[in-house]
């Protein structure tokens, strides 16, 4: 296995390919899924299932996955990247083998890793409209979702497994789990895992498979990082490289309004009046996210809020409702929206700046997906201007700048409360929705309820129920503050080409 080092960053060897695919929207729509090589049952199923014909990645990626060579593809997020390894697993797993049975139980034979639960559960979603009759043979395998189902389910023996690193790995530590006869291995969004910092057990779970397996590899970016990565564990791959992963689609509006920070709310209200369609929403931070939502929903708008503090079962609640329109907008975190994959949402709206270019790429491809038209509007602050060029120039984008009117209302969010009208008073200070910067003995930011309470704690303590003299209670208390290398040398697979 090779070792990252800088010299291998700055002057990185070439990645060798066995050829490059660069299919066309054109070439991919004179094509149908009935073109391919696959099984007449297969055909069928897809065209059940409402897939008729191939995106550009599709058309590019399954031919050659379908001969058993190796795939390492970009393509932006929307293509269709799902299908085009689903397809030819699929197809393999009904040439090899047969579902298990109570007399015959079948071992794992493919494995798809994902960054997110949320990204794993929409891909196993799609195996199920593909092949509705064998639900007992792909198992969900990611935390937050209970340990004893899944290791039952594993226990089934299914033939493949959809699973986040994490979890995954520590399966394999405790002998749960045995993937001594994987023969195909998806790698999805291998840029998110690297950012989320699952190499260490990418590399682990990689030395547990055969050598002699198929690999898939599928990233949004292919920089200097990957490249050195993704080569211990493809060999000769047919590069697929569908338009440009490192820029916003075409087919998304890019805009961007200056705007107060106070007026932000405003600006997005008046957008949700003015403007059809479904709303993404990302906050930088969950308690932004938690505010937004709130903010919108007194105001009257369906909102749904999706970051990690949420439960698995009210991201799946919040997806749901999104999803199927029951509720119109979505507030997430960048975190969390990883796993968002819902083809029509007309608006992405970066309510703050995104952190990078990155981030910012990766937040707008959840609009303008399979070839739908789709708007980005970003709010950014007069001091936040320079950062905003600074994205037009790293993309090589232009954005249509206008700015918001003035005559906005302003979000009030540090309203005075008079305390000396007791319960009322207090009630307000509870709910107050900025926070204090002041640590609490844990060392997390202490919020303004933490202070009430601790305060109420402290007047009722020394007798005092909140008079409109003034005085500072003699006496009260203040609370002070606190501020794996496991993989080899792989030798030449079996050749698979004799399908």
């Amino acid at each position: 296995m090779s070792t990252l080092t800088l010299e291998s960053i700055l002057n990185p060897e070439p990645l060798q390919v066995s050829r490059h695919i660069a299919t066309t929207p054109q070439e991919a729509a004179a094509l149908s899924f009935t073109s391919f090589d696959i099984s007449a049952s297969l055909k069928a199923r897809l065209t059940a299932a409402g897939f008729l014909h191939p995106t550009p990645v599709q058309a590019g990626a399954i031919p050659p996955a379908l001969e058993g060579e190796d795939i390492l593809a970009t393509a932006s997020t929307g293509t269709g990247k799902t299908l085009s390894f689903l397809v030819p697993m699929i197809e393999r797993l009904e040439e090899i083998s047969i579902p298990s049975t109570r007399g015959k139980k079948s071992p794992v034979l493919a494995l798809i890793l994902l960054p997110t639960r949320e990204l794993a559960m929409q891909v196993l979603d799609q195996f199920y409209r593909i092949c509705p009759s064998h639900k007992s043979d792909a198992v969900l395998v990611c935390g937050g979702l209970s340990e004893n189902t899944q290791l039952e389910q594993i226990g089934r023996g299914p033939r493949l497994l959809v699973a986040t690193p994490g979890r995954l790995e520590d399966y394999l530590r405790r002998k749960a789990v045995s993937l001594r006869d994987v023969d195909m291995l998806v790698l999805d969004e291998v840029d998110r895992m690297l950012d989320m910092g699952f190499l260490p057990s990418i590399r682990r779970i990689v030395s547990a498979l055969p050598r002699d397996r198929q690999t898939m590899c599928y990233s949004a970016t292919l920089d200097a990082n990957i490249r050195e990565i993704v080569k211990d564990y493809v060999q000769d791959p047919v590069r697929v490289e569908i338009g440009s992963t490192s820029r916003p689609s075409d087919q998304v509006e890019l805009r961007v309004y200056t705007v107060m920070q106070d007026q932000k709310l405003a600006q997005l209200d008046k957008m949700l009046h003015e403007e059809e369609g479904t709303y993404l929403v990302f906050s930088r931070t969950k308690h932004g996210a938690d505010r937004i939502g709130r903010k919108l929903e007194k105001l009257g708008h369906q909102v749904e809020i999706i970051h990690g503090d949420r439960s698995q079962s009210q991201r799946t609640a919040a997806l749901r409702n999104f999803a199927t329109g029951h509720s119109r907008i979505l507030v997430a975190t960048d975190v969390a929206a990883r796993g968002i994959d819902i083809s029509h949402i007309a608006h992405v709206v970066n309510y703050d700046l995104p952190n990078g270019s990155d981030d910012f790429v990766h937040r707008i491809g959840r609009t303008g997906r399979a070839g739908a038209r789709g708007v980005a509007t970003t709010f950014v602050t007069p001091l936040e201007k320079s950062d905003a060029l600074k994205l037009e120039r790293e993309l090589k984008i232009k954005f249509a700048w206008s700015e918001a009117d003035k005559n906005l209302a302003k979000e009030e969010r540090n309203k005075p409360i008079d305390i000396s009208q007791a319960a009322h008073g207090l009630n307000e200070l509870l709910q107050m929705e900025t926070r204090s910067w002041k640590s609490s003995g844990d060392g997390a930011p202490e919020t303004a309820a933490h202070k009430a309470r601790r305060s109420s704690g402290d007047l009722q303590r020394n007798g005092v129920r909140g008079s409109g003299s003034g005085k500072k209670p003699q006496g009260a208390r203040s609370s002070r503050s606190q501020s794996g290398q496991g993989g080899s040398e792989r030798p030449s697979r079996r050749c698979r080409s004799s399908r």
